[in-house]
């Protein structure tokens, strides 16, 4: 049953999935009281409990203090709410790279008890207009900086009618920051409901049409309470560092929700390369870092190549691909430092089984948190024998919930959660990772969807047919490539492989883009006309 609402549009509520549709809740040891606002927990909380001076956030060449990140999101949010007419319930989109600004602006829209949908700034018009279709989103807080592709999508859009830009660097030179500026630094935060959503997370799925995950209040504080507290054991002396995006929900947690909720610091890089997070790692004695295994792999290239001081980190966490062994061979012996795999998934906002500090070992990604449970299973939900490779299924206190969306009943059985990936467990109860479920290619971190990057590829007049498959790459996992067919426009040649990338990358979010081209006279397809994705990927196992 769901606890009382502060949302005044209630769109939120109404579309999500029916209560038995489901997975069952593990909420023992997760209590919050029935009106909880997950950004006052995050910012006036920790001034009332004494770490006002200390500093939050690190970015754009300044620090910013815990009572200065209160001042400055109630600023914002009353800003929305008096000059910009934002209502508790409302939809906002926030389009930015990884700086304060975006995260100030994340926490004032959620103060003022909106419904926030974080994007990333690779992501086109095309893909911004179907999210704030999906979500009926009607306004946006936009980075100056990415202007164009919001507005373009406001002069078509049936719903978002008001685009406001902040400045996401340090001069606080914007519409939303001059509004906000002149605004008092108290502001009664919207008592929101334990149970009101208060962030929407977009995740593609291998079809590449976009699924709304609604995670609520209570869900944000728990992802913290839950990995943060057990595993990372955070403290506020601690300072994070990593690469996600903050629209991943993966990002959001290990650079904003974790150090937020202990008192410890978050450093904010707009181009988080490498060779820049240990340039930060080095100059704040960052503690913590998040990012995925080919950003270790080339942090452990750059310290053969030069004197690189990581002493400062006492945890590195890998997630968004399995971690393989030879990396965390390498990391551990050349650092000296825990590295620790992971598995989460945007259904489930964050981790849910990891390996711990002291008992990490390689190419296996550790046991469930406390207050989840895991199994593997067949296709007909029945608990295979250990050492068998099964389907993963989870339950814990945060699950799947799709915004008006059937694929909820796919994900979502007996309870359990299928998060799409092949595990086995041992029989010391560890997890360990085989594959995807499903044909999503996982390159450097990054989810992309087959089917989503061979409709860009047909949308240029010489392409007749594509296949997208993943391939094994060592520096990044897999990368995507493009089995095509041409029309009698195209002629088979090195410049028309990348004519096609670059048409790819104008289309959807560059990272998308298929790295190898294949030029072929025919794809292999069964007798009804299917293409069969699965020959092309055997080959390259031959």
């Amino acid at each position: 049953m769901l606890g009382p609402t502060g949302h005044v549009d209630t769109f939120a509520r109404d579309n999500l999935p029916p209560l038995d549709q489901w997975p069952e809740l593990l909420l023992e040891g997760f209590d919050y009281p029935e009106y909880l606002n997950a950004a006052v927990e995050l910012t006036d909380r920790m001034v009332e409990k004494g770490f006002g001076d200390h500093t939050a956030l690190i970015g754009n060449g300044r620090r910013r203090t815990y009572k200065e990140l209160s001042d400055w999101t109630n600023r914002i949010a009353r800003a929305l709410t008096e000059d910009y007419g934002l209502k508790p319930g409302n939809r906002v989109l926030i389009r930015s790279a990884n700086n304060p600004a975006m995260v100030a602006c994340w926490l004032a829209a959620t103060k003022a008890g909106a419904v926030v949908v974080n994007t990333m700034p690779m992501l086109r018009a095309g893909e911004l207009a179907k999210t704030i279709d999906k979500a009926e989103i009607s306004m946006a807080l936009c980075d100056t900086r990415l202007m164009d592709e919001l507005v373009a999508v406001a002069k078509e859009s049936r719903f978002l009618t008001q685009v406001i830009g902040f400045d996401g660097t340090a001069n606080h030179d914007a519409e939303l920051d001059r509004a906000a500026l002149n605004k008092p630094v108290r502001y009664e935060a919207v008592k929101t409901g334990r149970d009101d959503v208060a962030l929407l997370g977009f995740t593609s799925g291998s079809t590449g049409i976009a699924k709304a995950t609604m995670h609520f209040h209570r869900d944000l504080l728990i992802i913290a309470d839950a990995y943060a507290k057990e595993v990372l054991a955070v403290t506020p002396d601690d300072v994070f560092v990593g690469s996600p995006p903050l629209a991943f929900t993966f990002g959001l947690g290990g650079l904003a929700i974790f150090p937020l909720r202990f008192g410890a610091a978050a450093t904010l890089l707009e181009h988080a390369t490498p060779p820049k997070m240990m340039e930060i790692i080095e100059t704040y004695r960052a503690t913590i870092c998040f990012t995925a295994p080919t950003a270790y792999r080339a942090m452990l290239a750059a310290m053969g190549e030069g004197a690189v001081d990581l002493s400062s980190l006492r945890i590195a966490v890998s997630a968004g691909e399995t971690l393989p062994g030879p990396v965390f061979d390498e990391w551990t012996q050349k650092t000296g430092i825990s590295i620790l795999d992971g598995i989460g998934a945007t259904e489930m906002l964050h981790i849910f089984i990891s390996n711990r500090l002291g008992e990490a070992k390689p190419t296996c990604t550790g046991k469930p948190l406390t207050g989840y449970r895991a199994k593997v299973v067949d296709e007909q939900m029945n608990e295979v024998p250990l050492g068998t490779i099964g389907r993963l299924a989870v339950q814990g206190p945060i699950g799947c919930r799709y915004m008006a969306d059937d694929r909820q009943k796919e994900y979502v059985r007996d309870g359990w959660n299928l998060t799409g990936d092949s595990f086995f467990e041992d029989e010391d109860g560890y997890f360990h990772f085989a594959a995807r479920s499903d044909d999503m290619i996982v390159s450097a971190g990054y989810n992309i969807a087959g089917p989503e990057v061979e409709a860009a590829l047909l949308k240029h007049e010489a392409v007749l047919e594509c296949a997208v498959i993943g391939v094994a790459d060592e520096a990044r996992g897999h990368i995507v490539e493009a089995h095509v067919v041409l029309t009698d426009h195209g002629q088979a040649c090195d410049a028309l492989a990348k004519l096609l990338q670059e048409h790819v990358k104008a289309i959807i979010a560059p990272y998308k883009y298929p790295r190898s081209i294949v030029f072929t006279q025919a794809l292999p397809k069964t007798e009804s006309g299917k293409i069969q994705r699965f020959r092309l990927k055997s080959g390259h196992a031959a």
